[in-house]
């Protein structure tokens, strides 16, 4: 075990989940909401949740959980075409390509807004409050969008560049095998 990986595991907050569906903080000896759990996530805070009995990892199910009731309740993040495009890659062969696509997508998006935190905090933190600050980003979230919809379109582009050069590549690989149906490249090229 590594140093880093030794010490992620000491400071990692340890969450029972009971066969009563309560969740128990073992470091605060009490039990807790989902929503106290939403609170950790918030907080950047290292934990995991784990079955009291079995010890199986539950962390990602209680995560999917807190995200069914903010989908629920209030403004949903994922219309329910994109909700039923996702269901669609599970048990498809771009599954993995998905789960890290929408990863690195994210982290995209978590990186532009701290640093637009960072940018704005010195600049703005004297002359706004939290009000001002709402409003100026009611007015940078098209700018944004906007943005987002160029990285998606070029990442798109990309992609079936990509896919092209791949056939290509197979395409040129295979060439000299004859395959039924397939005329051999000297009669094509006579064509």
């Amino acid at each position: 075990m590594t140093r880093q990986t030794a010490t992620s595991k000491q400071t990692q907050r340890l969450i029972k989940k009971y066969p009563n569906r309560r969740l128990y903080d073992t470091q605060s000896s009490a039990y807790i909401t989902l929503a106290d759990i939403k609170r950790l996530v918030l907080d950047n805070a290292n934990f995991q949740v784990v079955d009291a009995k079995s010890g199986d990892d539950l962390t990602r199910s209680i995560l999917l959980q807190i995200i069914l009731e903010e989908e629920t309740g209030g403004v949903p993040m994922f219309s329910a075409n994109a909700l039923a495009q996702i269901i669609r890659f599970y048990g498809h062969a771009m599954q993995g390509v998905m789960g890290t696509f929408l990863e690195k997508n994210i982290q995209v998006l978590m990186d532009i807004q701290d640093r637009m935190s960072e940018q704005s905090h010195g600049l703005y933190k004297q002359h706004f409050g939290p009000e001002a600050w709402a409003q100026l980003m009611n007015v940078q979230t098209p700018a944004l969008q906007n943005m987002m919809n160029s990285y998606i379109e070029q990442s798109r582009n990309l992609f079936v560049q990509m896919q092209d050069q791949m056939q290509d590549q197979t395409r040129n690989m295979f060439a000299g095998f004859p395959f039924p149906g397939q005329a051999p490249e000297d009669t094509k090229k006579k064509k």
